[in-house]
């Protein structure tokens, strides 16, 4: 735990009070929003455990999960949707969703440690860590609730949006996903500007294109 744990006590040694971590979940996914959170652990209620979202099954998220929201000083998430990672692009959107999640916190942090994402525009001290969800608890708590509020949301979205397996998938390419892509065509939760989808919007108009009215 104490390997976790190594950027945040170092910060906290020198004087820092309020460090949040930061991440994002859904850069990659077909369908849906890009989730940012942010976490402000407690030094004296420290969580074992962590580590990035992806590497922990179920079960142990929703657990971890349970901890971080009983036990961190504040935490708040943000959602950003597909029509504005569509306009402004993913990088962009994943930036923005990270600032918003973090100016949401109950309590202003004095540094933040971010997972790979420079975040000069939030004018609070920073550091950008790669694969930050490894080495970092915060940011590791960070990128448990994302995943999980994402894919909560995704579950719910599947029950009006359904025969993507959006429950399974959450919005990520898969084979059953593209299937239903192809039979189904998109839905409104789709990213138009990722490529199998702005294909089959592409291919979409160009049959009506073809077509006498």
């Amino acid at each position: 735990m104490q390997k976790m744990y190594e950027y945040e006590n170092k910060l906290w040694q020198q004087g820092y009070k309020y460090i949040v971590g930061t991440d994002e979940v859904g850069r990659g996914p077909l369908a849906g929003p890009l989730v940012a959170a942010a976490v402000v652990l407690d030094p004296q209620n420290p969580i074992e455990g962590l580590n990035d979202s992806k590497q922990l099954s179920s079960k142990k998220r929703q657990e971890l999960l349970k901890e971080i929201l009983e036990k961190a000083i504040s935490y708040s998430y943000a959602f950003i949707s597909e029509e504005t990672i569509d306009r402004i692009n993913i990088y962009q959107a994943s930036k923005k969703a990270m600032l918003d999640s973090i100016g949401k916190l109950e309590v202003k942090p004095d540094f933040i440690l971010s997972d790979a994402m420079p975040l000069p525009e939030s004018g609070i001290p920073f550091e950008a860590i790669i694969k930050g969800d490894t080495l970092s608890a915060s940011i590791a708590a960070a990128s448990i609730l994302a995943k999980e509020t994402r894919d909560a949301f995704m579950i719910e979205q599947s029950k009006i949006y359904s025969g993507y397996d959006f429950e399974n998938n959450k919005g990520y390419p898969t084979e059953k996903h593209f299937e239903a892509l192809k039979k189904i065509g998109i839905c409104a939760i789709h990213r138009k500007s990722f490529k199998p989808v702005k294909d089959i919007i592409e291919k979409q108009l160009s049959l009506w294109e073809g077509i006498d009215v």
